[in-house]
């Protein structure tokens, strides 16, 4: 956690705003899905003077498997569509970090969701959820 809390705060924010509209946003949403991610929730940090991104995408995976599944799927759908690498990547067994630097992606097991409850961190956001695919 404290790594990940560090990595997060030595960076700068992106002068561009992003919206749940733009390519990479939705590539994000949809390389989740696209490997069973589950309770997919975005939080829009936008109005939020202190956030250090626009955008925390968060959802659930059944394993560390899964959770790396995952994280490489963003990242190599990120990079087709969009051509972006992230910034950084924390990675770990209960919960994985990608970070675009406008859209932060946290990828957890569900007990270390609840845990952390980054929801309830950040309950001025704006939430929304994403339904997973059948």
């Amino acid at each position: 956690m404290e790594k990940i809390i560090s990595s997060l705060k030595n960076r700068i924010k992106s002068d561009i705003r992003l919206n749940r509209n733009s390519r990479l946003f939705k590539t994000i949403i949809k390389a989740i899905q696209d490997k069973k991610g589950e309770q997919i929730v975005s939080l829009d940090l936008r109005k939020i003077d202190e956030a250090v991104a626009d955008f925390f995408i968060l959802c659930e995976a059944q394993s560390h498997i899964q959770i790396n599944a995952i994280a490489a799927n963003v990242e190599e759908e990120v990079r087709k569509a969009c051509e972006e690498k992230p910034y950084h990547m924390e990675s770990g067994q209960l919960w994985t970090l990608v970070d675009y630097v406008n859209i932060v992606v946290h990828v957890f097991q569900r007990d270390e969701r609840k845990f952390y409850d980054l929801e309830g961190l950040w309950l001025d956001a704006e939430k929304m959820e994403h339904p997973a695919t059948a």
